[in-house]
């Protein structure tokens, strides 16, 4: 007897066989035949629902933006964290120094998933840019930093750090790194009008994440 599936639940599977293939064989290693093979769908069926293999990588990349941007938004809106500790702990939850989603990013990385992985930069460098913009002008209104372009420091923040501490892109020493690190605050200090050195305790907040995923 032919099962006859709502279109959300059906739509939810064909994109965990293919979240899943990806991870295994790469976007470009899966053809629409394995995901296919893998729901136990017909070609109809999947072509119902999403016009090309690119088209599901689009909806997979969309319900993955959910994840990113809910976890970012829901630290940036905690006043109970102090504005600097949320700048950091956005960063984190983005996993552009590590965080909660190192399985999903380790999952784009692979030479395979390019084009994942360029679209989910996209989605990060569009989506965390004005949640971060927002920490920062409640920093202004608490007079700890003063810049008239909040969102275009947090917009190089975010692509500096999206890349140049994206293993993908630089492979660096520890000692490498760490340098890279302290200048990356010492010109976030010089961006967001605060004294130099005074974002400095930010490394230690680094080194604990480096020495807990370590």
């Amino acid at each position: 007897m032919r099962i006859v599936k709502e279109a959300e639940e059906r739509i939810n599977e064909i994109l965990d066989a293919a979240d899943e293939l990806f991870f295994q064989k790469g976007f470009d290693g899966t053809s629409t035949n394995d995901i296919l093979e893998k729901v136990g769908i017909a070609r109809g069926t999947l072509y119902h629902h999403f016009k090309s293999k690119e088209d599901i990588m689009d909806a997979l990349i969309d319900r993955y933006k959910v994840r990113l941007l809910d976890a970012a938004q829901e630290i940036a809106e905690n006043k109970s964290i102090p504005v600097v500790e949320r700048i950091i702990q956005v960063v984190m939850a983005l996993n552009i120094s590590g965080g909660s989603s190192a399985e999903m990013m380790e999952h784009i990385h692979k030479p395979q998933n390019a084009l994942m992985h360029q679209k989910i930069q996209r989605v990060i460098i569009s989506g965390v840019t004005p949640i971060l913009a927002g920490v920062i002008r409640e920093g202004i209104e608490q007079g700890l930093f003063n810049t008239p372009f909040p969102y275009e420091c947090m917009e190089m923040v975010v692509i500096y750090a999206n890349t140049v501490f994206d293993d993908d892109y630089i492979e660096m020493t520890n000692e490498e790194l760490a340098a890279r690190m302290h200048a990356f605050i010492f010109h976030i200090e010089r961006m967001l009008g605060v004294k130099q050195g005074e974002l400095m305790h930010i490394m230690k907040i680094f080194d604990n994440k480096t020495t807990d995923n370590s």
